[in-house]
């Protein structure tokens, strides 16, 4: 489940709320170990998605670097690359 959450740090442009909310999702799913939860426990599992997308917002614009911002299309490029690497897919297939 948390290999979806992806690094939001340092992009341009800047993360959106709904990859700062899909990134709370994934962490919540992963630490309560539900993928929906019940009817019962869907407040607290909502809240919780809540609050770590607040926190994490914020936590974006505290940070600071004096590296450049990563360019969102090249890394996409290089987590493919990699992919077909580690799954041995050939370019000319894909």
């Amino acid at each position: 489940m948390c290999r979806n959450i992806k690094p939001l740090f340092n992009f341009a442009p800047p993360a959106t709320d709904e990859e700062v909310h899909a990134a709370a999702l994934q962490f919540v799913r992963k630490v309560s170990g539900f993928t929906k939860p019940s009817t019962r426990n869907e407040a607290a599992f909502d809240a919780a998605v809540s609050d770590i997308s607040a926190i994490v917002r914020r936590l974006m614009t505290e940070l600071e670097t004096t590296a450049p911002p990563k360019d969102r299309a090249i890394e996409a490029e290089r987590a493919r690359e990699r992919s077909d690497r580690r799954f041995g897919r050939d370019q000319a297939s894909v």
